[in-house]
This record gives structure tokens, C-alpha cells and sequence, in this order.
């Protein structure tokens, strides 16, 4: 996966700068919620602390807040860079936390290199949060500080450089060595690499079973040996009898290679002087000690694990440290003992043996995994690791007496977890995953503009789509050159000396000559580039179109409606929108087309839009919306609204779909259970269908400006070919899922 220097900078700067923001969970719009929030009513909860203490995880956020501390001295791979430099970093372990554990984070960044000083200053947090992570502190330092804080505060200290590798990498290698017939008490075991990731791994090994003396640590200076007077006390803890001359020595028989360390110093030759089923963990980053190709070409029966994506056994932190936190917050956890990181490296290592499930294999581009030498820790998104890791970690911390908060029901924690996730928020990544597959043809009618073009060049580079790009070809080209993209990446058409212009002339006149259009009127038009793009489209040479950036929604769909049409037995388009707010997800129709449907209209709305949110592996439960609820209030508009859900109900009875019925008792399952228990709707709707497209249009736009929420679409309904039209002002990634969800319409199709 390429990421180019540019598109990292926009991305960290375009808009609000940064990664993060603070949302109120509570309303604050109102003088009485003002009143609520602030003085006089916060008086309050402080009193209620201040008689005790423990309140405090009662009445404020500290029970989810975690600190992401660091001085900046030992950032990534690129070393003491200081606090500011170091802060983009600490931001993203903060949106890593939200992201696959819902933990909320506040990163912290001091500027002193005083291990004393960083101490104290993490001391005096300990009121506001409920956890703190370490980061990127440099060895030894380091220890003495988690060593510390651990002692001396009462809420959980975790330095993720140590523990997080040592966490993950233990889970591999008890897998590994299972795998190569072998026993963690016998393997001998060599480590390239003696700062704090090592020195953590090697005491979870450890903790698994190897033996100490059959531990080989190796640093800058050579062989960890008792001859040397060098060492500091946590280096000393390997020193070994024996000594090797050099790492090439200390691999001959080894059975299992750690490197914690720098690209490219193990070379094949050392690989094969290995034991038999030889264990290679090269998890040095962006270049490992080896590289994955020359390990496995150099040993057949190699189990090997890096540090990078591209390459299968990736040992990623981020399998770790949200569920670790998650599980001791959940518990107001003390500490994160042995025990508890024990646990999550159980976990994760029993998790791989488990069968892999469809979202896991729809998130990487649909390859099946199994547990074998190619899959011995789960992938990073596998959603299972939140509910694998954090029981098992809030187990451990309750057995060893360290959590404040016991779970008795483990059942229900883990729905609770699974709920955390909000599966729906899912939806872009399965249809990228989808269209990975099977990419198809897209065609951009606004090739020039440069949003589309990075939209199109990652579609390209990401193996989502074939991208087209419709325009000046002189202007697209120096665009793609000037932003540093391959022209091979792209194909280009230009309408103005296009050899296929009289062909798509001539489609264009048979479709529309008996609605007055002449051949003068098709060569003019078919220049034009909507009508080229859509009979690109009719023609068979591109699967999908995606426009509408850069003009008004009809300028757009009435060439589309014009060249391609209905898909066959449909008598309408209509336009769906997909909401998703608080990790829930809703489907809004119809929000563009139709201004005033009859019921019969509606009713095809309706199942045109439950066929596409089976498309999204979504289940529909649809609402027939009105002013009413069944009948309490009979005018023509509800009574509009009540016929359109009974031809429905007619004519697709296996459908989950009921109304006419108000907003709030559709998305409120109490509200319709306890009033209207009568309802075919159980659970709460997930798909929303409008009386009107008046209704409909201001209801997803007020969400899109008044709320949080995340709104995708249009998607358009109805249309025989996969034509989709973005929103003036959308964002490069909006294009980019939209352009998915093309493709995967696109695929359906040709099925």
C-alpha cells in the first residue's frame, strides 16, 4: 500500500489540522442544558465525589479516558525528534485507541528529557485519567519511568514500545513453535536487538515457557556475554556463559530469530544455518533484518513474521493495546500485571486457530486464512481481537485481585464490546474489500478536476477500480505529472478527438431521435462530458460512472437517465443516502429523485432500496415514514404512505417492513414494542423511506451539517448500469467509497 509524501501531509492538514477532536456526550444547546452541564447543576456530581471518591468513574469520563504520554525521544524509527514532532504520532495512537477499542484519549506531550521530570508531570495527571500509555521514550529511561509510575499510581501504566511487540510477538511464537513440532521449553532462541521491545519480548517468552539460558541477546557491541562490564541491569539479565563471536555464529542451530533491530543484517546463509523449522520474527520496520522474500527462498520449512502489512504474520501493537486498556478499564483495573498481558497473548494465539470469518476475509481483499505457517496471529482488522482480548485481559486482572469492578455477566460484556465496535461504521471498508476482488472499469466525467484525479489514483493504486478519466487530455496529464501519480495508472479520454466520438454519436441518436434530438444535436452533445462518460457506459467500455462534483445534480443524472436508462422491470430511480451516527447505520430514500410518489412509487422506492442495502450485507428493516402512526391521523398523505407499505407487504412478504409511522417510532424499538406491539417491525428500522423527496432531502441534510453523523451517497436506485452522483464540495475519500460501491453494483451485475 503506497502513500505518497503529499497525500500524508493533506491528509494530516486538510481541515480541522490533526486527527482529533473533543465531542460533549450531552446535549448543550439549551439554557437548561447549559444550566445542567455547567453551574448551577454540575454542583452536583461534585458533591456526590466528594463524599466518595470512586464517584468520580460514575459521574465523568475518566473510566474511558487513557493519556498517551511521550518526551518524543525515540519516535518510530526516526529517534529523538522531540515533543511537537513526536505529537502527529501520539495522535494517531489516540485514534487508534477510539478506532478498535472506543477508548477516548488525550495525548500528552513534555518537553524534558529528565526521566524525574516526565514522572512527576504523569504523577499529577493520575485524577483526570483513568490509564496511561507510554510512548516512544527512549531506553533505559524508559524503564525507570514505567517502573515508577507502576509503584507509585493507582491506574493502569503500560509502556506499549515494551509490552505491545512482546504482547503480540509472544502470541506468534507459542503458535509458531507449535506449528514447527517443537517445545518452548527446548527452543534455543537468538535476539538482535537489546532496547526496551526487546528486553519486554524476551520476558514474555519467559513468562511463556523458553528458558533464560537458552535466550542469545545481541547488541550494537556483539554477544550479551558475562565477560562483558558494559551492560546495564536489564541487558544483564541475558548475559550467557558462552560467547559468540558474532549474530551469523550465534544462528547456527538456532531455532528461533528475533530482530528488534535495523533492516537488512541477516543475510540467507545465516537463515539456513538454522535448526530445522527455523522461527524468524524480522520485525524491524520499514525494512526488516531479512526480507520476507529472501527468508522464505532461502528455507522452505521458514516460519517467518515482519513487522509489515504486505506480508502475511504481521506483528502489529495495534492488536494489542486497545483491547488490553479496554479490558482493564472495564474492571477500574489498578495495574496491567503479568498476569493480564499473559492473558491477551493467550488470547490472540487461540484466536488464530479459530475460523476465520467472512468480514476478515472480505477486509483483505477476500484471501482465506487458517491456522498454519501463513497465519499464526490474527489480521489487525479482525473485529474478534476486542472481544477475545479485553474479557481475557479483565478476567486476569479480577483473579489476581488488581480490578475495582467486577463482571458477572461475561455474556453480556461481550455483546456490550461487540456494540463498542459498531459493525455498521464497517460498511465503506467491505465494500472496498468487495470491489478488491473484482475491480471494474469507472469513468470520471470530470477528469480534470484534481480531487477526482487523486480519487481515481488511489482507486488505481488500491486495485478498487480501472479508473477513466474524461477531459482535456493536455490538462489531465500535467495534473497527474504535477502530482507525482504514473500516467499508466489512468486512462484518458478526450471527447474533442476521441476516434469513437461518431460511434457514441450514433448511440446517442438512436436513444434520443424520437425525442428530438438530430444528428447535428448527438454530435454536439456527445462532446459534452456527462453524455460521453454515459455512453461510454451504455457502450460496454466502463462498468460504472461516478460524477457530479462540479455540477448540479441534474446536469448529472439526466444524461445518465437519458443514455443508459431503468433497469429492466423498474419504473423509477430513485436516491438513498447512508447515514451512520453513533456507530448505528441507516439507509434514507428517497432523498433526490422523486419529488411527490404516488404509493405504487413509493412502495418500488421501498424494495428498490431493500434490494441495495442487501448489497451492503445489511438486513433491511424498513419504515414507511409519515406524520401518522397507523392511522392516528388519516389524510391523503399518510393514507399515501400506509398503501404503499401494503403493496409491499403484497408483493414481498419475506420483507421486514411496516408503517405509516413517525420518525422517533421507527428508530426507537421501546417506543414501538411498548405502543404499537401489533408492528411487523421489530428491532428498530435501519432503512427509512420518505413520504416525499421534500422530507427526505432535509432530513439527511440537516444530519450531514447538524450532527456528527457520516453520510455516503447518493446512491442511486433503479438505474440499469451503475451510475452514481457524488456531492458538490464532496471529499476525496467520499469519491473513493463511492467508486466502490460502484464497482460492487457493477460486479452484481454481471453476475
Amino acid at each position: 500500500m503506497s502513500v505518497t509524501k503529499e497525500e500524508a501531509l493533506i491528509y494530516h492538514s486538510q481541515g480541522r489540522k490533526g486527527k482529533i477532536e473533543v465531542i460533549p456526550t450531552k446535549p448543550c444547546y439549551t439554557a437548561r442544558e447549559l444550566s445542567l452541564a455547567y453551574t448551577p447543576g454540575v454542583a452536583e456530581p461534585c458533591r456526590e465525589i466528594e463524599k466518595n471518591d470512586d464517584d468520580v468513574y460514575k459521574y465523568t469520563a475518566k473510566g474511558n479516558l487513557v493519556a498517551v504520554v511521550s518526551n518524543g525521544t525515540a519516535v518510530l524509527g526516526l529517534g529523538d525528534i522531540g515533543p511537537h514532532a513526536g505529537k502527529p504520532v501520539m495522535e494517531g495512537k489516540g485514534v487508534l485507541f477510539k478506532r478498535f477499542a472506543d477508548v477516548d484519549v488525550f495525548d500528552i506531550e513534555l518537553k524534558t528529557h529528565d526521566p524525574k521530570e516526565v514522572i512527576r508531570a504523569v504523577e499529577l495527571l493520575e485524577p483526570t485519567f483513568g490509564g496511561i500509555n507510554l510512548e516512544d521514550i527512549k531506553a533505559p529511561e524508559c524503564f525507570e519511568i514505567e517502573e515508577r509510575l507502576i509503584e507509585t499510581m493507582n491506574i493502569p501504566v503500560f509502556h506499549d514500545d515494551q509490552h505491545g511487540t512482546a504482547i503480540i510477538s509472544c502470541a506468534a511464537l507459542i503458535n509458531a513453535v507449535e506449528i514447527a513440532g517443537k517445545k518452548l521449553d527446548k527452543i534455543r532462541l537468538v535476539v538482535n536487538g537489546a532496547g526496551a521491545s526487546a528486553v519486554a519480548c524476551c520476558k514474555m517468552y519467559i513468562s511463556a515457557g523458553v528458558k533464560v539460558e537458552n535466550i542469545s541477546m545481541f547488541d550494537t557491541k556483539g554477544h550479551i556475554n558475562k565477560k562483558r562490564t558494559d551492560l546495564n541491569k536489564y541487558k544483564a539479565m541475558f548475559a550467557q556463559d558462552a560467547e559468540y563471536k558474532d549474530l551469523a555464529d550465534g544462528m547456527k542451530g538456532a531455532d528461533v530469530f528475533v530482530g528488534l533491530s535495523k533492516g537488512n543484517v541477516v543475510s540467507q546463509e545465516m537463515v539456513k544455518s538454522m535448526a530445522a523449522n527455523p522461527i524468524v520474527f524480522a520485525m524491524a520496520n520499514p525494512d526488516p533484518e531479512i526480507s520476507y522474500e529472501d527468508g522464505i527462498a532461502a528455507r522452505k520449512d521458514l516460519i517467518m513474521a515482519t513487522g509489515r502489512s504486505d506480508y502475511p504474520n504481521q506483528v502489529n501493537n495495534v492488536l494489542g493495546f486497545p483491547f488490553i486498556f479496554r479490558g482493564a478499564l472495564d474492571v477500574r483495573a489498578t495495574k496491567i500485571n503479568q498476569e493480564m498481558k499473559m492473558a491477551a497473548t493467550r488470547a490472540l494465539a487461540q484466536l488464530a486457530k479459530e475460523k476465520v470469518p467472512e468480514v476478515v476475509i472480505n477486509a483483505y481483499g477476500g484471501k482465506e486464512f487458517s491456522f498454519g505457517s501463513e497465519y499464526i496471529i490474527p489480521k489487525p482488522f479482525d473485529p474478534r481481537v476486542l472481544w477475545y482480548v479485553a474479557p481475557a485481559v479483565a478476567k486476569a486482572a479480577i483473579e489476581t485481585g488488581v480490578a475495582r469492578k467486577p463482571i458477572d455477566d461475561w455474556k453480556a460484556y461481550v455483546t456490550e464490546l461487540q456494540e463498542r465496535l459498531g459493525f455498521s461504521t464497517e460498511i465503506t471498508r467491505i465494500m472496498v474489500s468487495k470491489a478488491q476482488k473484482d475491480p471494474k472499469k469507472i469513468v470520471y466525467p470530470e477528469g480534470e478536476e484534481e480531487k477526482i484525479i487523486r480519487a481515481a489514483h488511489t482507486a488505481a493504486t488500491e486495485r478498487i477500480g480501472h479508473p477513466i478519466l474524461v477531459g482535456d487530455d493536455k490538462i489531465i496529464k500535467a495534473k497527474i505529472e504535477e502530482l507525482g501519480f504514473h500516467l499508466n495508472d489512468f486512462e484518458i479520454r478526450n471527447p474533442a478527438n476521441c476516434p469513437k466520438l461518431e460511434k457514441y454519436a450514433h448511440i446517442l441518436l438512436e436513444k434520443r431521435q424520437r425525442k428530438g434530438v438530430t444528428v447535428r444535436d448527438a454530435r454536439q452533445l456527445i462532446r459534452q462530458p456527462n453524455y460521453y462518460a454515459s455512453i461510454m457506459l451504455e457502450a460496454g467500455d466502463a462498468d460504472a460512472l461516478i460524477g457530479g462534483l462540479t455540477y448540479h445534480y441534474p446536469q448529472t443524472i439526466r444524461p445518465a437517465l437519458q443514455c443508459i436508462g431503468i433497469k429492466e422491470g423498474k419504473s423509477l430511480v430513485s436516491g438513498m443516502y447512508i447515514v451512520i451516527i453513533r456507530k448505528k447505520i441507516f439507509f434514507f430514500a428517497d432523498t433526490t429523485v422523486n419529488v411527490d410518489p404516488t404509493a405504487e412509487q413509493l412502495a418500488e422506492i421501498a424494495i428498490s432500496t431493500a434490494e441495495a442495502v442487501r448489497g451492503f450485507d445489511v438486513i433491511p428493516r424498513i419504515a414507511m415514514l409519515s406524520f401518522s402512526n397507523f392511522g392516528s391521523a388519516p389524510y391523503p398523505q399518510s393514507i399515501k404512505v400506509a398503501k404503499a407499505t401494503e403493496i409491499v407487504k403484497k408483493l414481498h412478504p419475506e420483507l421486514m417492513i411496516d408503517g405509516e409511522m413517525q420518525a422517533d417510532t421507527a428508530v426507537v424499538p421501546e417506543r414501538l414494542e411498548e405502543e404499537f406491539p401489533f408492528s411487523t417491525l421489530k428491532g428498530g428500522a435501519n432503512v427509512l423511506i420518505f413520504p416525499t423527496l421534500e422530507a427526505g432531502n432535509i432530513a439527511y441534510k440537516l444530519f450531514q451539517r447538524l450532527t456528527d453523523a457520516t453520510v455516503i451517497g447518493p446512491v442511486l436506485t433503479g438505474m440499469k448500469k451503475p451510475v452514481h452522483v457524488i456531492q458538490r464540495g464532496d471529499t476525496v475519500q467520499d469519491i473513493i467509497n463511492m467508486s466502490a460501491i460502484a464497482v460492487v453494483e457493477a460486479i452484481k451485475n454481471q453476475m
